[in-house]
């Protein structure tokens, strides 16, 4: 199965990275495991530099990778107790070391909490710094490698990789804390907090991972950047983190849905739903690639798929396919540029003027052969977060999160623009 993920990622032949030079920005490709339906991206670590394939997180914490498999590396350090890395990533514990030391078992070292979204589980883990290697890019193609020599991650034990896509060596966490890939590699490189990513729509294709600013160029010469609009990026009080401290927020990406239109027909919901309760941490809108498809609350979830259904006209349904209730023949769909010819899903953000459009290629599922349904999941009448956007509905969209200004860009489906995700010219990679 390893081999599998490998072939998926594109070849990248390897140099020696320079620590020294100055990038515009830095990419990383992007991948689809089809097993798991999780996004994998490929990062350069240690010394000698050895390439690791790292299932995304977008809310993550922090980078953390399997220390058990083992580790090797001649310019890793452990962070030691009530030093200023402990700070900067609020570890959690001073840990001591019960075995033979090793890196990711070491004395008075500080600690952290890998989290494994994908299977619910964390466990605790050393602190320390290592190499990390990624390409510089223009904005349309890589180029040199570039190394960050003194990078922040946590070390885990090897059973914290249950779960997640053969061969992924641990979970590259993006989220809004000073640790995090996004913040760390902008403070080093000195470009603003800022990412994109682009995720692809098929396994066998590769996606893009951009720190720093655009342009987002994919073929035929398209800039992405172009296309975006953007959104407030909201802040949600209570942790929605599998583990957390008291009083701790949410790393993770909120924005601020006001109305769900399906077609024309606005959705009759329960707006409190719609914003987050800031004692509670319960309603509003995240983005996330730790759930594939887009999850609901159940109320919301009966409204938008009572609306669809009525906008199909002479329509059969089809037996259901687990995770989806509404499927059809896809005989009965004509075909468009930007997917199945259904009725468009729009996420009404802070005006009537700003909506994140969902075309029929990024709300349909092909489910089985013959089989399309509706790609969205009801996530019951409890579920905390009342909106979650998952990683199908992103594919093909181009999604800037600009920390520095705090917003979120969004392209919505670049098939109009006739690119795709998997357009971006790796080719000439050399790390």
């Amino acid at each position: 199965m390893a081999s599998c993920i490998f072939f998926l990622l594109p070849v990248i032949l390897f140099s020696s990275p320079s620590s020294a030079a100055r990038p515009q920005a830095l990419v990383a490709p992007l991948t689809k495991d089809p097993q798991t339906l999780q996004y994998l991206t490929r990062f350069n670590q240690r010394t000698p530099s050895i390439p690791l394939n790292l299932v995304v997180d977008l809310g993550g914490r922090h980078l953390w990778v399997d220390c058990d498999s083992p580790y090797i590396s001649s310019t890793y350090h452990p962070a030691p107790c009530h030093s200023s890395l402990c700070s900067l990533a609020s570890a959690d514990f001073c840990d001591y070391c019960f075995s033979s030391p090793r890196i990711g078992c070491k004395d008075n070292t500080c600690g952290v909490f890998p989290d494994n979204p994908f299977a619910r589980t964390n466990n605790p883990g050393e602190l320390g710094v290592d190499a990390l290697s990624l390409l510089s890019t223009d904005g349309s193609t890589p180029s040199f490698p570039i190394s960050d020599p003194a990078f922040l991650f946590s070390c885990a034990p090897g059973f914290l990789t249950s779960g997640l896509a053969a061969g992924a060596a641990g979970i590259a966490g993006l989220g809004r804390t000073l640790v995090a890939p996004p913040s760390q590699l902008a403070a080093k490189f000195s470009f603003r907090r800022r990412f994109a990513l682009c995720l692809p729509s098929t396994p066998r294709a590769s996606g893009a991972l951009f720190f720093g600013p655009g342009p987002y160029n994919f073929l035929p010469g398209i800039d992405a950047s172009q296309s975006l609009l953007y959104t407030p990026l909201l802040s949600n009080p209570v942790s929605t983190a599998g583990s957390y401290s008291a009083g701790e927020p949410s790393y993770e990406y909120f924005i601020g849905v006001t109305a769900i239109k399906v077609g024309d027909t606005v959705l009759p919901l329960n707006k409190t739903l719609l914003t987050i309760d800031k004692e509670t941490g319960y309603g509003g809108t995240k983005i996330s690639t730790a759930v594939p498809y887009t999850t609901l609350e159940t109320s919301i979830y009966k409204s938008l798929t009572s609306a669809f259904t009525a906008a199909l006209v002479n329509v059969t349904r089809a037996a259901a396919v687990a995770p989806f209730e509404f499927c059809y023949n896809a005989k009965a769909f004509g075909s468009t540029r930007v997917g199945p010819a259904v009725p468009a899903v729009n996420l009404v953000l802070q005006s009537e003027a700003v909506y994140w459009s969902i075309f029929g290629a990024n709300s349909m599922v092909e489910a089985r052969d013959g089989v399309l349904c509706l790609g969205f999941v009801d996530g019951g009448r409890r579920t905390m977060t009342s909106i979650v956007i998952g990683g199908f509905q992103l594919e093909d969209n181009l999604v800037e999160f600009d920390l520095g200004y705090s917003r979120v860009g969004f392209s919505s489906t670049l098939l109009f623009r006739r690119t795709t995700c998997s357009n971006f010219n790796f080719t000439s990679s050399t790390l």
